[in-house]
């Protein structure tokens, strides 16, 4: 059972090209959504809500959206990296079977939101922790999930109806997929290497791990 939850981590990937389009049986999508509504959030506060997305009229809106922001992306890279990125796809609006748009309200408890008074954010983080719930139990669930973060919000809260002072936190592309790619498309493409564990961890205090770094917390 242990060993099943960590391959159901290890098999997570950003799905973008390999969405088969094939409905979502109810039962399941309902599954996933409830774990994503299980995720622990400051103060009980639960300042999410998700908006299915499955006409195409909208999501084609969106994703003419998007392309314009990746162009606006690639033209500020140098030229060596924008080749890189020419081959890289960044979203599967179309191709997936549905799009869930994960929203923050920072006013949902508010202004009494227990353990957000020092860290304005904590809302934010836990909208983050029902998104990786949601993306686990999808992929249990023999799922992709894609995450769309090329977008401007004003652009999707007008498209969406989302109210004033809501966020949108994600667009997640989810559905069936022919396979999920064993080595992440960022490092299969070229993007950027994975780092390794022992170059994250830390022991009692934070330390540099490069000369630069070194330079910057010496001044």
């Amino acid at each position: 059972m242990i060993e099943e939850f960590y391959e159901v981590l290890r098999k997570r990937r950003d799905v973008r090209g390999e969405f088969t389009g094939a409905p979502i049986p109810e039962a399941t999508l309902t599954r996933v959504l409830e774990a994503a509504h299980a995720a622990p959030s400051v103060g009980l506060t639960q300042p999410w809500d998700f908006v299915l997305v499955d006409d195409h009229p909208t999501r084609e809106r969106f994703a003419k959206h998007v392309h314009e922001e990746r162009e606006v992306f690639a033209a500020q890279l140098a030229e060596d990296r924008a080749s890189t990125f020419a081959n890289i796809k960044i979203e599967g609006i179309l191709e997936s079977s549905l799009g869930i748009v994960v929203t923050y309200d920072p006013a949902r408890g508010a202004p009494d939101v227990l353990g957000r008074h020092a860290i304005a954010d904590a809302g934010l983080y836990s909208v983050c922790l029902a998104i990786q719930n949601l993306w686990l139990a999808a992929t249990a669930e023999g799922l992709g999930v894609g995450w769309v973060s090329f977008y401007r919000e004003p652009f999707l809260s007008e498209l969406l109806g989302i109210p004033d002072g809501v966020r949108p936190v994600a667009w997640l592309c989810v559905g069936p997929v022919s396979r999920l790619e064993t080595v992440p498309d960022l490092e299969r493409h070229g993007w950027r290497d994975r780092r390794p564990l022992t170059e994250a961890v830390h022991h009692g205090r934070f330390t540099p791990r490069d000369p630069g770094a070194a330079s910057a917390a010496d001044h």
